[in-house]
C-alpha cells in the first residue's frame, strides 16, 4: 500500500523552546476533537517517550515518533503517512524551540519535519510577563524561514483579559497572523513534571482526569473550530517547500582506514563494505512462520518499565513474534517465552518491589545462562545488573550483567548517540552504524567486563562506561542506547531468529 499518495491535513504544534506549554496544549486540541468524533493521528518530534504516551491517551490510538537524526527523511515521511492513513487529521507535537536542531543548519529541528512533511505551524507564545516582545519573536520566527509556514499562534499563560489583548493587538498589528486561542496559566498539580517533561502517564493516577482537563481548557480557550477549518485549507492549498540541505558526513573504514561519504539521510542502519564503501542494509522481508511455530518474545511492561516505541513492538509482530507483556512487579515466575525484551522506564521508584520479588529474579537469571535472549534498553539495562543503589540502600537486582548502578541528581547521559557495533552479538552485524538516544540519571558503581563483551563504541554519546555501549553476556544484550526499529529493522528480524533458535534448543 502506497500510504504517500494519500493527503492528510495536519499541523506541528511548536513553542518558542521548551518547556512552554505546547505538550498541554497539543494534549488539549487532540482530545477536544476526539470527542466530537474527529480521527486524530498524533506524533511526537524527537525521541520522548513521555509526551507520546500522553498524546496517545489523549487521541485513543499509539503515538509515534518522528526523528530525523534517527532515521532517514524517507523514513520519517513513510512512517507519517503509514501511521496517519486512516485518520481525519494529525497532529505533530515538537520539541524544544521550532528551529532548534544539532547544528547551524537546524537539522532535526521541529521546523525541518513542518517542510518535510509539507504541514502548516501552530506556534504556542508562552506570553509571561511579556505584551508587545511576542510580536516580535513572533515576527523574527516568520522571517527566520520563509519556507516554515506558521499558519497561527497560540497564547499560553496570559494574566488575564487585558494582558491578551496587548498580545492579540501587538500581533496583528506587527505580524498579520491568526491567533487562534489564548490560554491561562494552569494549575500544576494537573501536569505534574519529572525530570525533562511530565510523569509517564502510566504513572499518573488521575492521566484520564488530566487529559479530560485539557480537553476542556482546549475547548474553552481554543477556536478548535477555526484551527481545523485551517488545516483542512492548508491540506488543499499548500505548495511543496524544500528542506534544509544535508551535507555528507565522513567515516573511517574499519578494516581500510580510508574516507567513506555517507550521507546525512543514509546514516542510520548501514553497514560499511569493501574499501571503506557503504552499502545500505535493507529490510528483510519476513519469512512465513506458522502460527504454532511462531516465538514468544515476553515484553517486560509495568509502571516501572514503560518505555517503548510502538514501531519496535510491531517490528517484532511483523518479523514472526507473538508478544506475551510480563511484569516483574506482578508476578513470581517467568512464563514460558523464547526471548525477552525489556525497555527503558523508571525502575528506581519501584526498587524495593523488584528486589522483593527474588523468585523472578533468580529464574530470569537461570534462564539467561541456559541461553534465553533478552535485549534491555536503558532502564532494563540496570534490572539485569547485580544492584541499584539508592540514598544509602542497596537493592539486589536480577545479577546477569555485573553491574552495580547508582542514581545521580542530574543527567548522566543525555542526547542522541551513534555507535558502530565493533564486537560480534546475536542482534546487529558488526560494522552496523546506528543512531539512537540515551536519556539516563544512573551511573555506574562498579563493573566487571572484557573488551569482546562490550558490542558498541560510542561515536556520539556517553554509554556504560569508557565510551563503550551495548554489553553482550551469555545471550543478553544490555544498553543504554534507544533505537528506533523503523530506522534499524535488522533488530528486529535478529531478535525473532534468537527466539526461534532457543525455541527449538528448548
Amino acid at each position: 500500500m502506497q500510504y504517500q499518495n494519500k493527503k492528510i491535513p495536519g499541523l506541528v504544534i511548536a513553542g518558542l523552546r521548551g518547556g512552554n506549554g505546547k505538550t498541554v496544549i497539543s494534549l488539549g486540541v487532540a482530545a477536544a476533537w476526539r470527542d466530537i468524533g474527529i480521527n486524530v493521528a498524533p506524533f511526537k518530534k524527537g525521541p520522548d517517550y513521555i509526551d507520546a504516551g500522553w498524546l496517545s491517551k489523549a487521541a485513543g490510538r499509539s503515538c509515534y515518533n518522528l526523528d530525523t537524526f534517527m532515521c532517514s527523511t524517507d523514513q520519517a515521511k513513510k512512517s507519517f503517512h503509514k501511521n496517519s492513513a486512516m485518520a481525519d487529521i494529525a497532529v505533530i507535537e515538537g520539541n524544544r524551540g521550532l528551529y532548534d536542531g544539532i547544528d547551524i543548519q537546524g537539522r532535526t529541528s521541529t521546523a525541518e519535519i513542518a517542510k518535510l512533511l509539507n504541514l502548516p505551524v501552530i506556534l504556542v507564545l508562552d506570553c509571561t510577563k511579556s505584551t508587545r516582545t511576542m510580536a516580535a519573536l513572533l515576527l523574527g520566527c516568520i522571517h527566520f524561514d520563509p519556507h516554515v509556514n506558521i499558519m497561527g499562534v497560540i497564547l499560553n499563560r496570559v494574566a488575564g483579559k487585558r494582558h491578551e489583548n496587548k498580545v492579540k493587538d501587538n500581533i496583528k498589528q506587527f505580524c498579520n497572523i491568526p491567533v487562534f486561542g489564548s490560554v491561562p496559566k494552569l494549575k500544576a498539580e494537573d501536569f505534574p513534571e519529572r525530570h525533562m517533561g511530565l510523569v509517564p502517564s502510566a504513572e499518573h493516577e488521575l492521566a484520564l482526569e488530566s487529559i479530560k482537563a485539557a480537553a476542556r481548557v482546549a475547548k474553552k480557550h481554543i477556536d478548535l473550530d477555526g484551527l481545523y477549518r485551517a488545516c483542512i485549507n492548508a491540506s488543499k492549498s499548500q505548495a511543496r517547500v524544500p528542506s534544509a540541505a544535508i551535507p555528507p558526513q565522513d567515516i573511517l573504514c574499519e578494516k581500510c582506514g580510508k574516507k567513506a561519504s555517507l550521507s546525512f539521510d543514509t546514516l542510520t542502519n548501514t553497514s560499511l563494505g569493501k574499501e571503506g564503501k557503504t552499502a545500505q542494509i535493507h529490510p528483510t522481508k519476513r519469512p512465513h512462520i506458522p502460527k504454532k511455530e511462531r516465538p514468544i518474545i515476553g515484553v517486560i511492561r509495568d509502571s516501572a518499565f514503560q518505555f517503548y516505541y510502538p514501531d519496535n513492538l510491531e517490528s517484532l509482530e511483523e518479523s514472526g513474534a507473538i508478544l506475551q507483556e510480563i511484569s516483574p512487579l506482578k508476578i513470581p515466575n517467568v512464563p514460558s517465552v523464547d526471548a525477552i525484551y525489556m525497555g527503558g522506564g523508571f525502575p528506581e521508584t519501584h526498587a524495593a518491589q523488584l528486589a522483593d520479588n527474588e523468585s523472578f529474579r533468580n529464574q530470569l537469571k537461570a534462564l539467561a545462562m541456559k541461553g534465553l535472549p533478552i535485549y534491555a534498553e536503558c532502564g532494563g539495562l540496570i534490572f539485569l545488573g547485580k544492584s541499584l543503589t539508592l540514598n544509602g540502600v542497596t537493592y539486589p537486582m536480577a545479577d546477569i550483567l555485573p553491574i552495580s548502578f547508582g542514581l545521580s541528581q542530574r543527567p548522566v547521559g543525555h542526547g542522541y548517540t551513534q555507535v558502530r557495533v565493533i564486537q560480534d552479538n546475536p542482534f546487529f552485524p558488526k560494522g552496523t552504524l546506528i543512531r539512537g538516544h540515551e536519556f539516563r540519571y544512573s551511573h555506574i558503581i562498579d563493573i566487571e567486563y572484557q573488551e569482546s563483551e562490550m558490542a558498541f563504541a560510542m561515536e556520539r554519546g556517553k554509554g556504560i562506561i569508557d565510551n563503550k555501549d551495548g554489553f553482550c553476556h551469555y545471550n543478553v544484550f544490555g544498553t543504554y542506547t534507544h533505537t528506533l526499529s523503523s530506522c534499524a529493522s535488522s533488530w528486529s528480524h535478529a531478535m525473532v531468529k534468537q527466539a526461534l533458535l532457543y525455541k527449538k534448543q528448548k
